[in-house]
């Protein structure tokens, strides 16, 4: 026996090593507590407490002041690898500095966002990168590593992807299921999640909260079948939060919280991260589990282990070797110029007739509800600086003069008691935006006084009055504060913008007997007036009747300010608390009406007008688009964004931002939110038929750029492409070189094209530059092959295609690959199972069973569900004589399957008949007519509630 350390404090022994000694030193239930997001310490081996989760999606978010960097979807629009990679080094680095002062601050980064913008009216749209996998992939490989760092052993933080799987939704969020089939999967999902955990830069994932195919994805049999078999690290699984008690809860999948926690933890959860910061009740169930047999000691030891790895490799056992303690940075002039440039990268020119860049000199009238605002969202730090469009324009020495208004209307609220008057808060009133480790907790100010409704006219307080559409408002007090509501029910000017979980900050008003009730929505409830003061109405009390006087409309303001000026900038777009959110999908891609009326009254007044659009996600303008000489998009841009909006303006940079998803021209062209097959909805500029408004990849230059000789040479391993790039223009700026592939004589539906490189490159004028494109040939031009359950690459010619988007194509070859044929079917041999249908129609995929496996299953409204199955193979068709399928039905009664062979005639009817379980599934047999042989498309029709899993010849 030796006094040296134990062996886990040894960092001579390798992670596993060490992670297997400290194991076998900690009892069951020191064990079982560390499953909880809030690990407890452990005093008598010197452990501290850890805790996983650490909000850092564009800086670090949820611990007050930090670096603000460009929303994620603004990073996506700059469409650089390198760039994304510095900021995610920058928040890791202020990671590490926050928390030595802090010692809630984790080091597990739940960041980035993977779940691709298959569809614009997302709530979290501004937390994805792009629409399309590989730009997807590309940009969150750079972000984790840059998160991580670059030593072989340690880390500087542990990033999370966020949120396995086909999380594209807040419509029941956690209680829809979404049907996934193959190839979407394949083709279109998982390879956003591939790319990072692939390059190992990746610690773990984050279950969503939906279902997919009918199973939460908290038990995805994908976590082992697909995820852990990318990479060789023992990748930790974070539940989302509150998710593992919706298994039994809200999901009601599974009967008990004991038998939700024991699967999640068989599928491969290793972190549960429920009941804020007590693990008591998750220990709880846990236990119970391990006494019922639903788990065992080798399953808690399985994911202990995983995240005790990630702790090692977080150097929280070697302190003094860990290289990342002296990397911690904060808040530093690289960070700040970091985020300028982030900001200036990410500015989209929609169009421009030349209108841009100003010219110096220019009298500009800056207006809009964006105007003077620098906007931050549900994962933001909080602002240490702040430039709006309006400071960056004013601070800016190429403008001569700025004339500023917000386009509200102005408004005094009357009640039959008198005027609406905001109390003076005192000389140190100051508005701050709170931090918390959970934001959800804040709670509003109390400790202002609260509106009076008895004032005279001349003593009335005017107030700003934003809509932001479908009678969502928000009512501003002269001193800048928003009216809110705090848990005592009583209204205030207190609140610095528009946020928290139940946003307190805005209303609605209802006509009502002449005048209007005004509903808070935080509460649902009418506001009263009780003892002279606005309250929300508690139950029993009724609604004050309140009267609105205009006393200036806001495009009248508009279009005074625009009349006067050189260019109008108007700049308009969302609050990402309001409309369009976590929790909260949005109803329309159309700009509010109030803020539609505000570039019309510009345009009326100064035809030199220009729409500047700051949002989280893309907006239907097409009638600014045809009208005004100019449009931009930026999402929001941090904490540097105004300077960087003006220097765009002004022609300091030249804008390259590139637009990373679809503007569509109309609701119209959308499918529906829950509509994840995108093969069939023919969704995102990969199967999209029609002509977008701004299409992917699509963004303008203040100069013009020539691609030229592109040379394409492939083997059945790798793809290479070279291209000549030259600034043909009169200034500096940035090309974002997108190639793209497309298949010439597909033997299924696929892409129209679909990205396989981008580089972004800067250029002096008449500067030329070679690039040369090197990808993988088999993951770049492959597809999932439903038929033989696999992926390939399909002999024949393949267009690749260079351009400066995904519609503006300059250069083009074609390249022939040996490939391996598809082949028809081999049904003799396999069967067909039912979800690798080619074609469908009303059909949802479900769980074959609670673990593994998916089945199909018709609507619920009754109606029938029809597969289609293209090229089936039946052999010689000699011995061959029955059909049998493999169904359940849960219901009493009989459902029905019909198999049709249409180019033979053939129909065939199957009675299935009630299992009284929808996993219990049994046979169902057919005499086939005559022998069967040859290759025929295949039908199948779903009548009645049942589950199909396959069919077999017999």
């Amino acid at each position: 026996m030796t006094d040296g350390p134990l062996p886990f404090r040894d960092p001579a022994l390798s992670v596993d090593e060490r992670v297997a000694d400290l194991l076998g030193r900690l009892t069951l239930d020191e064990r079982l507590a560390m499953l909880h997001q809030f690990a407890p310490a452990v005093p008598r081996l010197g452990l501290p407490a850890f805790r996983t989760g650490q909000e850092a999606l564009h800086g670090v978010a949820w611990m007050g002041g930090a670096t603000v960097f460009p929303q994620a979807v603004g990073l996506g629009a700059t469409w650089d690898d390198a760039l994304v990679r510095a900021v995610g080094e920058a928040a890791g680095r202020e990671v590490r500095a926050m928390r030595e002062s802090d010692e809630r601050v984790g080091l597990n980064v739940w960041s980035p966002t993977v779940n691709l913008l298959r569809h614009p009216l997302w709530g979290r749209n501004e937390e994805g990168y792009a629409e399309d996998p590989a730009l997807t992939a590309a940009l969150a490989t750079a972000y984790t590593r840059g998160l991580r760092g670059d030593h072989p052993d340690y880390w500087r933080t542990a990033p999370v992807l966020k949120h396995w799987l086909a999380h594209n939704h807040e419509e029941r969020r956690d209680t829809a299921s979404t049907s996934v089939r193959p190839r979407v999967l394949h083709e279109y999902e998982l390879p956003a999640f591939r790319g990072p955990v692939a390059a190992g830069a990746v610690a773990g994932v984050m279950p969503a909260y939906n279902l997919v195919n009918g199973r939460p994805n908290h038990l995805s049999p994908l976590l082992a079948s697909e995820l852990r078999a990318w990479t060789e690290l023992p990748l930790v699984v974070c539940s989302d939060a509150g998710a593992p008690s919706n298994i039994a809860g809200s999901q009601g999948y599974l009967p008990d919280h004991e038998r939700g926690l024991a699967a999640a933890l068989r599928a491969g959860v290793d972190s549960f991260t429920d009941h804020g910061e007590d693990p008591a009740p998750t220990v709880a169930r846990l236990t119970e589990a391990l006494r019922r047999g639903l788990i065992t000691e080798g399953d808690v030891d399985t994911a202990v282990g995983r995240l005790l790895g990630m702790r090692f490799r977080l150097g929280q056992f070697d302190p003094e070797l860990d290289p990342y303690v002296a990397d911690a940075a904060f808040d530093t002039p690289e960070h700040r110029e970091l985020a300028l440039r982030a900001a200036e990268k990410a500015v989209v020119l929609l169009k421009n007739d030349g209108l841009l860049p100003l010219a110096p000199g220019t009298r500009v009238a800056v207006v809009g509800p964006l105007a003077d605002e620098v906007k931050l969202d549900w994962y933001s730090g909080s602002l240490l600086r702040r430039s709006s469009p309006l400071d960056g324009l004013r601070a800016h020495q190429g403008i001569a003069g700025v004339e500023f208004t917000d386009g509200a209307d102005v408004v005094r609220l009357r009640t039959t008691s008198g005027f609406v008057r905001v109390p003076d808060g005192g000389p140190d009133l100051e508005l701050t935006a709170a931090a918390a480790l959970d934001p959800a907790l804040l709670r509003g100010r109390t400790d202002l006084p609260p509106l009076t409704a008895d004032a005279a006219p001349a003593d009335a307080t005017e107030l700003r009055l934003v809509d932001w559409g479908h009678g969502v408002l928000t009512l501003r007090a002269p001193d800048g504060g928003y009216l809110s509501v705090a848990d005592d029910g009583l209204v205030r000017a207190s609140a610095a913008e528009p946020g928290g979980w139940v946003v307190q900050e805005t209303f609605a008003l209802e006509p009502h007997g002449g005048g209007h009730l005004l509903r808070h929505r935080g509460t649902g409830n009418h506001v009263c007036v009780a003892a002279g003061r606005l309250k929300v109405a508690a139950e029993g009390e009724t609604g004050e009747v309140f009267f609105v006087e205009t006393v200036e409309r806001g495009a009248d303001a508009v279009a005074a300010a625009a009349a006067g000026a050189d260019v109008v900038l108007v700049v308009a777009g969302n609050d990402p608390h309001i409309n369009g959110r976590e929790t909260e999908d949005r109803l329309t891609l159309a700009l509010p009406p109030a803020q539609d009326r505000l570039w019309r009254a510009a345009h009326a007044a100064n035809p030199r007008t220009a729409l500047v659009l700051v949002s989280s996600y893309p907006y239907a303008v097409p009638e600014a688009d045809v009208a005004l000489p100019a449009l931009l998009w930026t999402a929001h841009g941090g904490q540097a964004a105004g300077e960087a909006l003006a220097r765009v303006l002004c022609g300091d940079v030249s804008p390259a931002g590139r637009l990373p998803q679809t503007w569509y021209a109309d609701d119209a062209e959308l499918p529906g939110i829950l509509d994840y097959d995108l093969i069939a909805a023919r969704a995102t500029y990969l199967y999209y038929d029609g002509t977008p408004l701004y299409p992917f990849g699509h963004g303008l230059s203040y100069t013009s750029f020539d691609h030229a000789d592109l040379t394409v040479t492939a083997t059945d391993e790798t793809l290479t492409a070279e291209v000549t790039v030259t600034n043909t223009g009169a200034v500096v700026g940035d090309e974002v070189v997108q190639l793209y592939a497309t298949a010439l004589e597909p033997s299924v539906p696929r892409p129209h094209q679909w990205l396989i490189g981008h580089r972004r490159v800067t250029l002096t004028p008449g500067e030329s530059r070679r690039l040369t494109f090197t990808v993988p040939a088999r993951s770049a031009l492959g597809f999932w092959d439903v038929a033989h359950g696999r992926w390939a690459v399909e002999p024949g010619a393949y267009a690749v295609r260079v351009g400066a988007s995904s519609r503006d194509i300059r250069q083009a070859a074609t390249v022939k690959l040996t490939g391996e044929p598809v082949g028809p079917r081999p049904v003799r041999r396999a069967g067909l199972a039912a979800v690798d249908y080619d074609e469908s129609e009303g059909v949802r995929i479900v769980d074959r069973d609670p673990v593994v496996g998916d089945a199909v299953t018709a609507p619920d409204d009754g109606t029938p569900a029809l597969l289609r199955f293209r090229a089936c193979d039946f052999g010689d068709g000699d011995g061959i004589d029955r059909v049998r399928l493999l169904a359940a039905r849960e219901e009493p009664g009989d459902g029905r399957v019909e198999l049709r062979v249409p180019d033979l005639g053939l129909a065939l009817s199957f009675d299935v008949p009630s299992t009284g379980d929808r996993y219990v599934y049994t046979p169902v047999t057919a005499e086939l007519p005559g022998p069967l042989g040859g290759v025929h498309d295949v039908e199948l029709a779903l009548y009645g509630p049942l589950r199909l899993d396959r069919l077999d010849l017999a």
